[in-house]
């Protein structure tokens, strides 16, 4: 049976922790598995990307592959082609399929028809591989999961419902705090308040995101307004839990969402995460694939 990861729903508890425990392994050793020697995987890219398109690529070499990026005026999809159509080629070709797109449906729907795993790597609704890197994280930070608690301040987007999600599944904590109009629906028992303090007291770790993020441009006065209340500084850090750490999965806007020093802080892992993408990304694929 072919699996996909486009929400986090489809993993259990142990298969989360699992691979958080393999994501270590593989940083420790980043060539000890071959699992897709002599195949590739296909990237579709139809959004910008930074962090996702080096770790992804960088991952698939490391696993003995070859990744096959696409940007989205390069695919007939660009044309009129179906989702449905793109996904049976695509699965003729790779081992697996990542998309970084704006609609969720378009995810479902190239899930529903490839032969072969389907990755969301960035949809509207959910951001799943980012959410593994942070748990992937924190490990490394508290030598745990279980337990832990996380509170994410600032707008209740898809990082804030991937985090909920898988965040659950491993165990962790997890409480959103957004302006009015903002709020994340209510997902997976995540804690949510319109009270920053209330998020971060007691918290492992203080999470933010951008304020603006692509598709948000026509809106960003009045975002920025609604969420200045939400910065993380160093004075909302020093609501949460002693040796409490920062996270931002970036890319970032000091002086907006958090401080630079904050950003740029002894106390932050925001590195850590961008790095452990690659990481956790790597040890997914594994599982998805049988490895």
């Amino acid at each position: 049976m072919t699996r996909h990861l486009l929400t986090g729903e489809e993993l259990t508890h142990d298969e989360v922790t699992r691979i958080v425990a393999r994501a270590g392994e593989l940083k420790a050793d980043p060539l000890v598995s071959q699992v897709l020697a002599g195949r590739s995987v296909a990237l579709i890219f139809e959004k910008p990307s930074t962090r996702t398109r080096v770790s992804f690529e960088t991952g698939v070499n490391e696993l003995g592959g070859h990744p096959l990026v696409l940007r989205s005026g390069e695919l007939q999809l660009s044309r009129g082609e179906s989702v449905r159509d793109t996904a049976l080629v695509l699965s003729r070709h790779v081992a697996a399929i990542g998309i970084r797109t704006g609609q969720d449906s378009d995810v479902e729907e190239l899930a529903a028809h490839a032969t072969v795993p389907v990755v969301n790597m960035l949809s509207a609704g959910h951001h799943p591989c980012q959410a593994l890197a942070d748990l992937q994280t924190l490990h490394e930070r508290f030598g745990r999961l279980d337990g832990l608690r996380l509170a994410y301040v600032g707008d209740g987007n898809n990082v804030a419902r991937s985090l909920a999600i898988l965040g659950r599944k491993a165990g962790v904590q997890v409480a959103v705090a957004s302006p009015p109009g903002y709020e994340l629906e209510p997902v997976a028992d995540a804690q949510l308040t319109n009270d920053p303090g209330e998020a971060v007291a007691g918290a492992h770790a203080v999470y933010t995101d951008v304020w603006v993020s692509m598709g948000d441009e026509e809106t960003a006065a009045e975002r920025r307004a609604a969420l200045a209340p939400y910065r993380v500084d160093d004075a909302l850090l020093d609501r949460a839990a002693d040796g409490a750490i920062a996270l931002h999965c970036l890319p970032a806007h000091p002086g907006e969402e958090l401080t630079e020093d904050v950003l740029y802080g002894s106390g932050q892992a925001i590195g850590d995460q961008a790095e452990n993408r690659r990481h956790a990304q790597k040890a997914l694929l594994e599982l998805l694939l049988g490895g």
